[in-house]
């Protein structure tokens, strides 16, 4: 398996948007739709292939924290993982674990910290994923019931 950095181009675009629709069609997350061209761009793109097949990919942006002073100060560089998908056959072999790792050491230079959301139906598995596995601590959480 190798991970890198890739840029926004012609064929990694539409590649991670076929595999967004495989994710929108496996009905795990609330209200996750398949990605457009326009999601993509403005972010970093990390990959994990596989005999040159995309595997997983995480993508996200460095941005600044406003109103986040229960965590870190106003003006702290952050990165947001905005996604981070692994095909359903190459799960529970340590691909996302990988990509998340790499990404965290490229982006070590420039954030003070890590930031993610998810909206996973499966929030014992995703927490155990991020905080038990890749030490992540747990900030706060949006709950619904619907009525």
């Amino acid at each position: 398996m190798e991970i890198k950095e890739v840029s926004l181009c012609g064929r990694v675009a539409e590649e991670l948007i076929d595999l967004s629709a495989d994710w929108e069609a496996e009905g795990c997350c609330y209200g996750y739709r398949k990605n457009e061209y326009a999601d993509l761009e403005g972010n970093r793109i990390f990959l994990a292939e596989e005999g040159g097949k995309i595997i997983g990919y995480l993508f996200g942006n460095l941005r600044k924290s406003e109103g986040q002073s229960a965590v870190m100060p106003d003006g702290t560089d952050y990165f947001e993982v905005e996604e981070l998908y692994v095909r359903p056959e190459w799960r529970s072999q340590g691909v996302g674990s990988a990509l998340f790792c790499y990404m965290e050491a490229q982006v070590r230079p420039e954030a003070k910290y890590l930031m993610l959301g998810t909206a996973s139906k499966n929030c014992r598995g995703i927490l155990h994923f991020y905080m038990d596995e890749l030490g992540m601590e747990f900030w706060s959480a949006a709950l619904f019931r619907k009525l």
